[in-house]
């Protein structure tokens, strides 16, 4: 069975240590975290995990299991399927020589990401969407040299029905 990318999203109880919690679950049954993001939610005594991992369904079940065991975590849901709004926000550090400063702006225009801070030899770059979308964007600013990067990880909602 081959591993395929899940990401889960649970609601947690908003308390110390709850994601050092979920996380050592991962860590002590060798599951790898490829990305995590914590935050509180519009109740103030919730916050919500999204992780993604890889994992065969075998594993998944196991760690769907697990995960719900755990007395903080309230609900939990895979989101991996098409019904979810799944979104990733980068910040990237580019180079911006004077000869490459017009086809970075191209670039970033036609990726809808802004400038969020310019220097004599550099831009810093906010760009948010689907995780494809900001790996194709890093591909595109690599020849003119991406100095630093930062990725929030992917953020999960299900949709609304109507």
């Amino acid at each position: 069975m081959k591993d395929e990318k899940h990401i889960l999203t649970m609601l947690v109880e908003n308390e110390p240590g709850v994601t050092a919690r979920v996380a050592g679950l991962f860590a002590s049954r060798c599951y790898n975290i490829d990305t995590i993001c914590g935050a509180p939610t519009a109740n103030p005594k919730m916050s919500r995990i999204t992780i993604s991992t890889k994992a065969n369904p075998d594993m998944l079940e196991q760690i769907m299991k697990q995960v719900r065991r755990l007395v903080n975590v309230i609900k939990l849901r895979d989101m991996t399927g098409e019904d979810a709004v799944k979104r990733e926000m980068a910040l990237i550090c580019v180079k911006a020589r004077s000869k490459d400063r017009s086809e970075i702006l191209r670039i970033i225009e036609t990726f809808r990401g802004r400038i969020v801070d310019t220097g004599a030899s550099h831009f810093i770059i906010e760009v948010t969407g689907r995780q494809q979308k900001i790996d194709a964007l890093i591909r595109l600013l690599e020849p003119m040299g991406v100095k630093k990067l930062a990725r929030s990880g992917v953020l999960a909602l299900y949709r609304e029905p109507h």
